[in-house]
C-alpha cells in the first residue's frame, strides 16, 4: 500500500495531495483546493509571485483606456527585466541554473518568476532576503517552489504554438529571452554546467541594449 501511495504522489490520481501544485508551486483554487498543497521545506527552486509585468497587459493612458505598446518594445522591456533579476540574484545569492517567468494570464501564474539555483541553501537564503524587499515599487512575495523540472510544468501546446485556452491554461506558458540574451546568460563562464538543463553565466560588463524609458525597473 505504501508503495502505491508513492508511486502516485503528485499525480492525478492522488486523491489527497494537489497536483498541479506539486507540478507547477501554483494552484488556481488557492485555499480553497480541496487537496494539499504541500509546501516544500528545501529546494532549489523559489517563485517569485506575480513579479514580472507585461506592459501590454498594464499599459494605460489618461482616460482609462489601453495604449498600444509593440512587440518589439515588449521583448526589450522583457529582456532588460530578465536581465537585471537574473544577474542581481546570481551576484547575491549564488549560481542560478535556470530561471523562468510566466506568460500565463490567471492569477495564480501571472507573472510568476522561478528561479532554480544549484544550491538549496542558496535558495534558502534568497527567500529569507527577498521576503524583506521591494521591486519596481512592489513588495516582493518569495516561496520555496516545489518545482524542479520545468518540462513537466509547461504547457506543450503552448510550446507548438496550439494552445487553445490562452492565458488561462493552467500548465505554464513561459516566456523566452532573446538569444543574444541567453548566450550572454547562460552562454559564459568558467563554471562546467550540471546536467541535464543546467545554465550558468556572468554578469555583462556591457549593457548594449537601449533601455525604454517608459519601463524602468527596480532592484531588490
Amino acid at each position: 500500500m505504501a508503495e502505491y501511495l508513492a508511486s502516485i504522489f503528485g499525480t492525478e490520481k492522488d486523491k489527497v495531495n494537489c497536483s498541479f501544485y506539486f507540478k507547477i508551486g501554483a494552484c488556481r483554487h488557492g485555499d480553497r483546493c480541496s487537496r494539499l498543497h504541500n509546501k516544500p521545506t528545501f529546494s532549489q527552486t523559489i517563485v517569485l509571485l506575480n513579479l514580472y509585468r507585461n506592459p501590454q497587459n498594464t499599459a494605460q493612458t489618461a482616460d482609462g483606456s489601453h495604449c498600444h505598446v509593440s512587440d518589439v518594445e515588449v521583448q526589450e522591456h522583457y529582456d532588460n527585466f530578465f536581465e537585471e533579476v537574473f544577474t542581481e540574484l546570481q551576484e547575491k545569492y549564488g549560481e542560478i541554473e535556470e530561471m523562468n517567468v510566466c506568460d500565463n494570464l490567471g492569477d495564480h501564474l501571472v507573472g510568476n518568476v522561478y528561479v532554480k539555483f544549484r544550491r538549496e541553501e542558496d535558495a534558502e537564503r534568497a527567500v529569507t532576503e527577498l521576503n524583506n524587499r521591494w521591486f519596481n515599487g512592489q513588495a516582493v512575495h518569495a516561496e520555496l517552489s516545489p518545482v524542479t523540472d520545468f518540462r513537466e510544468s509547461c504547457c506543450r501546446q503552448y510550446e507548438m504554438g496550439e494552445c487553445t485556452r490562452g492565458g488561462f491554461c493552467n500548465f505554464m506558458h513561459l516566456r523566452p529571452i532573446s538569444r543574444n540574451l541567453r548566450r550572454q546568460l547562460y552562454g559564459r563562464g568558467p563554471r562546467r554546467r550540471s546536467p541535464p538543463r543546467s545554465h550558468t553565466g556572468h554578469r555583462p560588463r556591457e549593457r548594449n541594449r537601449r533601455r525604454s524609458p517608459d519601463h524602468r525597473h527596480g532592484r531588490f
